[in-house]
């Protein structure tokens, strides 16, 4: 049978760092728009675009400026919303063959102190945001940082804009010893904080051969052009989010930053948006509200309908669907999801809608991405193919074809800073690295995530429940925000339970005078219909019901065993 994976799309040469990426992308698209910037004075608004000669311009700049400060080989700690001198932070402190180190700048100022105390940077690049948490960071004198730089005016703090002209004029005076930076493609370039549920995160030692080998993978079989524009919506500090601004970058892309969850729609349309790289929870939300005004004006028989008729002519689709998709702007295109599984039903209905869903699959230890789908190849449910040059297999399978997944390939991270006991946990003694997820390859050879190995609930009779598809099931409810399912403890046994947020708009639209116990038992009465549809033995057997937001990661997961703790399960 033909190995799918190797069937690449698109031309795309091998490199082994950034530098070496970066290059090529201004090579080819110098003029190009790279970032749509917008500016608010005075309530006017206006937009910038920096084409991909003034960011590269811009990188080299800073870059000179780093190093006229002495920070060659140092360790640059970058902490800010997602914006442009983040972008040039990153990409300056890796073509310096320096160290990056991303920062959530989500975190508590103690959780920051402590991530800054970990992975011991030298520099911190910050923006006026968060200055008072560095400040009092500072002041606490508990972190070793030689230089404070701030994106914005901070008369307290070295300026981002003032060292960067200062490495324009070093660069113009002939000094082009950052431009001549030679890039050791193998060593530690980032030090990246995994997005875990627990309560630690690992700090995960990433090379630029694993973020380049990454990106050139990509770029052979995702079909991202140079006249797309991107929201860079998913936070930088995350693999997903940096290694993803790079990847789009890579083909000449535009990207746009978001105002806030709250203005995605809003954003999609104002910047004509045709390329959306974002995590299923945002992404499922977005087909909600459409599904929602569909009913809302009674067209939900006639565009399934519709949806019957194109499956058979697919160039149809978006013409068809226009009123649909000019929800989302318009223009929208391509959406790629990933951190974890995307609910069936919202990437059939995506794709019928002439907005190609591509599903992946990746951990920040890899770099990220494993696998994916592509615009030729795709299954429901699937997270596709291995990217080239990546072998994945299937550890202590169970009678259902179910165990670890495991990979092995150039995106594999060096191991974790400073902690030998859980890089020898992750990796097998022949070197494949463990993802911690559980999984099955099909006759075809797509790959199937079933959930993550720590959240399987064990029952005392031996069955083996995945919560993930279960959650799949509840959260497709109208009522329902987002849920969690657990095993809660009674006696010697485990009780399979669900945590609801329900939708509080849906309540007061539909039953204005419900109260707490009454929106239980309405959400408890669509439960039961559900278990009606499942095997006696995953039936969910309680439920608690609130209206109150989870525990999140910024990659919008569910701490669950912060929410254990919370409910007093753990």
């Amino acid at each position: 049978m033909k190995n799918k994976s190797k069937d690449y799309l698109f031309d795309y040469p091998d490199f082994n760092n950034i530098k070496e990426i970066m290059y090529d992308t201004v090579k080819k698209y110098s003029d190009n728009t790279a970032f749509i910037i917008k500016n608010k004075i005075n309530n006017e608004i206006n937009y910038t675009n920096i084409s991909f000669k003034q960011l590269f311009d811009d990188v080299n700049n800073f870059g000179a400026g780093l190093y006229d400060l002495g920070l060659q080989n140092k360790r640059i700690a970058i902490i800010s919303k997602n914006r442009y001198e983040w972008v040039v932070s990153y990409i300056a402190t890796l073509l310096g063959n320096m160290i990056a180190v991303p920062l959530d700048k989500g975190l508590t100022e103690i959780e920051i102190e402590n991530s800054i105390i970990r992975s011991k940077p030298d520099v911190i690049i910050f923006d006026n945001a968060i200055a008072d948490t560095i400040s009092n960071i500072k002041e606490n004198g508990k972190v070793k940082i030689s230089k404070y730089i701030c994106m914005d005016e901070n008369s307290s703090y070295d300026s981002f804009y003032k060292i960067k002209e200062k490495g324009k004029q070093i660069r113009e005076s002939g000094n082009l010893e950052f431009d001549n930076a030679k890039i050791d493609s193998e060593k530690m370039s980032i030090l990246c904080f995994t997005s875990g549920t627990s309560s630690t995160s690992k700090i995960v030692m990433l090379s630029q051969k694993n973020i380049a080998s990454n990106i050139c993978a990509m770029r052979r079989v995702e079909d991202i052009r140079p006249t797309d524009v991107n929201l860079a919506f998913l936070p930088f500090h995350h693999t997903f989010g940096s290694t993803g601004i790079l990847f789009v970058l890579s083909n000449g892309t535009a990207s746009a930053f978001p105002d806030g969850l709250r203005y995605i729609a809003q954003n999609l349309k104002e910047y004509g948006v045709s390329v959306f790289i974002g995590v299923p929870a945002l992404i499922e939300s977005m087909y909600k509200k459409i599904v929602k005004e569909i009913e809302k004006q009674g067209k939900t028989k006639m565009v399934n309908i519709a949806k019957k008729l194109t499956n058979v002519v697919p160039f149809l689709k978006r013409k068809v669907f226009k009123s649909i998709i000019d929800q989302l702007g318009g223009k929208l295109r391509v959406i790629i999801s990933g951190a974890a599984g995307i609910d069936k039903n919202v990437w059939s209905d995506f794709n019928e809608l002439g907005i190609k869903i591509i599903q992946g699959y990746g951990l920040t230890e890899g770099a990220p991405v494993v696998a994916a789908e592509n615009p030729k190849y795709g299954k429901k449910g699937s997270i596709g193919f291995p990217l080239k040059d990546i072998e994945v297999k299937i550890i202590d399978k169970n009678e259902f074809g179910i165990g670890e997944l495991a990979f092995k390939g150039p995106n594999m991270m060096l191991g974790y800073y400073e902690d030998e006991e859980a890089t020898k946990e992750v990796f097998t003694e022949d070197g494949w690295l463990l993802t911690g997820d559980l999984a099955y390859i099909d006759r075809e050879g797509y790959i199937f995530i079933t959930g993550r190995k720590k959240n399987v609930i064990v029952l005392k009779n031996g069955k083996n429940i995945y919560p993930e598809e279960l959650e799949m099931l509840v959260n497709r409810l109208p009522l329902v925000k987002e849920s969690m399912v657990f095993g809660m403890p009674k006696e010697d046994d485990l009780v399979v339970s669900v945590k609801v947020q329900y939708n509080e708009e849906y309540f007061k639209e539909n039953y204005p005078d419900a109260d707490e116990k009454v929106i239980t038992n309405i959400i408890w009465e669509k439960i039961k219909e559900i278990n009606k549809t499942l095997p006696t033995y995953k039936y969910i057997k309680n439920l608690i019901a609130t209206k109150d937001e989870f525990i999140k990661t910024t990659t919008a997961k569910i701490k669950r065993h912060e929410e254990m703790k919370k409910m007093q399960y753990a």
